[in-house]
C-alpha cells in the first residue's frame, strides 16, 4: 500500500517538465515549427531558475518567472532564425542542444551542486489523507496544478480563439493564411517564443522542485522524451497531459523500486524511460498512417515570394 501510494505522489512531479516541455513544443508545431532543441533551452531554463532562486533571496517565485523569461528569449531567438533568416530547422534545433549544454557548463560553475529547497507540496486536510489517491489528486505543489490550467488554455487557444484558429492554419497552410491576411512569420515568431515560455518552465521545475539542485546535463534526455511524447499525443494537449503522466509514472517507478530492495540492473532501471519512448515511437509509427494529424507545413519554411 505504501509503495503504491508513494508512486502516484510522485508520478505528477516527474510528469509535469514533460508536459510542460510537450505543450510548448505543441504549440510550435501546431504554427509549422519543428524545434529540436527542446533538451537545450530546459537546461538553460533550469539553470536560470536556480541562479535566480540563489541570488534573490529564496524566492521560488522569481527562479520560475526567470526561468519562463529565459526559455521564452531563446524560443524568439529559434523563430528569429528558422522564421526570418529561414535556417534549417532541424539544424538549428540540434544547435541549440549544444547550445545549451555548453552555456550552461561554461556559466553554471558558481552555482552547480548547491542543494536547496524552494517548495513544497500542498496539504489540505482530510482530502490530501485519503488512502493511496489523497497525495495524487490533493498533496501536489502548486505548479502542478498551474500546468493543468495551462493544459486547458492551450487546449481552448488552440481550438476555441480566432488566434488559435490562425496559428494552426499557418501550420497547416502558410500559402493560404498568407493569401488570408494573416501574418504568418508573426504567428510563428509568437509560437516559438510562447513554446520557449513553457520548455523554460519545464526546465525551472526540474532543478527547483523535482531535483532541487542543478548539476550539468541534469535535463538527460528529457527534451527529447518531450518531442516524441507529441509525437504520441498527436498534437493534442490533453493527450500530452495523459501521455505526461505515464512517462512520469515509468520514471518515478525507479527510485520507488530502488527503495523496496528490488534486485534489479542499475543500467536496465536507468534505460528503462528511453526503452518506452522508442517503443512510443514505434507504436505511433504503426498506429498513425503517414503524416496523418501532424501539422501539413511542419518543418517547412515559408518564403512569401514563392507564393503561387
Amino acid at each position: 500500500m505504501d509503495f503504491l501510494t508513494h508512486w502516484l505522489a510522485f508520478t505528477p512531479v516527474f510528469a509535469m517538465p514533460l508536459i510542460a516541455a510537450a505543450l510548448g513544443l505543441i504549440v510550435n508545431e501546431r504554427a509549422g515549427l519543428l524545434n529540436l532543441g527542446a533538451e537545450g533551452i530546459m537546461l538553460c531554463g533550469a539553470l536560470v531558475g536556480v541562479v535566480a532562486f540563489l541570488e534573490f533571496g529564496g524566492n521560488p517565485t522569481l527562479g520560475f518567472i526567470f526561468a519562463v523569461l529565459a526559455g521564452a528569449f531563446l524560443g524568439f531567438c529559434f523563430g528569429f532564425f528558422v522564421v526570418v533568416l529561414r535556417t534549417n530547422q532541424v539544424l538549428t534545433g540540434i544547435t541549440f542542444v549544444f547550445l545549451g549544454i555548453g552555456l550552461t557548463g561554461l556559466i553554471g560553475v558558481p552555482w552547480v551542486n548547491k542543494a536547496f529547497s524552494a517548495i513544497d507540496p500542498i496539504y489540505i486536510p482530510w482530502l490530501t489523507d485519503i488512502p493511496i489517491i489523497g497525495r495524487f489528486f490533493f498533496g501536489q505543489d502548486l505548479v502542478i496544478y498551474v500546468t493543468i490550467i495551462l493544459a486547458i488554455l492551450v487546449w481552448r487557444f488552440l481550438y476555441h480563439t480566432r488566434m488559435g484558429l490562425r496559428l494552426r492554419a499557418v501550420g497547416e497552410n502558410p500559402q493560404a493564411a498568407d493569401a488570408g491576411g494573416i501574418n504568418v512569420e508573426g504567428y510563428r515568431l509568437l509560437a516559438a517564443t510562447i513554446g520557449g515560455a513553457f520548455i523554460g518552465l519545464a526546465g525551472g521545475y526540474l532543478s527547483l522542485v523535482v531535483a532541487k539542485i542543478f548539476v550539468e546535463e541534469m535535463t538527460q534526455g528529457r527534451g527529447w522524451i518531450a518531442v516524441a511524447l507529441v509525437i504520441f499525443s498527436r498534437w493534442s494537449p490533453w493527450r500530452a497531459v495523459a501521455g505526461g503522466l505515464l512517462f512520469g509514472g515509468i520514471e518515478a517507478l525507479i527510485p520507488r523500486l530502488k527503495a523496496a530492495g528490488f534486485q534489479l540492473p542499475q543500467y536496465f532501471l536507468e534505460m528503462t524511460p528511453y526503452a518506452v519512448t522508442l517503443a512510443v515511437l514505434i507504436y505511433a509509427a504503426m498506429r498513425l498512417r503517414a503524416g496523418q494529424e501532424a501539422p501539413k507545413a511542419l518543418g517547412t519554411p515559408y518564403v512569401r515570394e514563392d507564393r503561387k
